[in-house]
């Protein structure tokens, strides 16, 4: 029997890594719930007061297939390396090493763009990938 997994991040503001995560990795943020036209109504509605809405914050895979990936707000800041990290296969289904290489770095340049910063590159027994950290300091590996 397998279980379902849902990846979660501590965050300072988990709206905006929200963001950047749904770039990172072709994410969207969920519909409401059924029954209201926006998050904001539904949380409205359910009475979470307006200081504590930026609070969670989640995002998905469109096609349903890569888990849920969920921010929370914490007050601490990242303060050590990630035992675990994400690793994104951006170069999937390229036709060589040079396509690939070069789509990995493009997504990289993206990613610097909306805050990322790049650690390193590497190449080890013909593979490629880009270490970088997000904008709150979480590593992640592009390959």
């Amino acid at each position: 029997m397998t279980f379902g997994v849902q990846v979660t991040f501590d965050a300072a503001d988990p709206r905006a890594l929200g963001a950047f995560w749904c770039v990172a990795l072709g994410y969207v943020e969920p519909p409401p719930p059924e029954g209201f036209g926006s998050w904001e109504a539904a949380l409205e509605a359910w009475g979470v007061p307006p200081e504590r809405r930026g609070d969670r914050y989640a995002i998905v895979d469109p096609d349903g297939v890569g888990p849920r990936v969920y921010l929370q707000r914490v007050p601490e800041p990242k303060t050590a390396k990630n035992r675990v990290h994400l690793d994104v296969d951006v170069g999937a289904g390229t036709p060589d090493a040079e396509t690939r290489v070069a789509r990995v770095r493009a997504h990289a340049a993206r990613l610097v763009e909306l805050g990322a910063r790049v650690e390193r590159e590497v190449e080890e027994m013909g593979e490629f990938w880009v270490v970088l950290q997000d904008p709150e300091g979480n590593e992640l590996c592009l390959q």
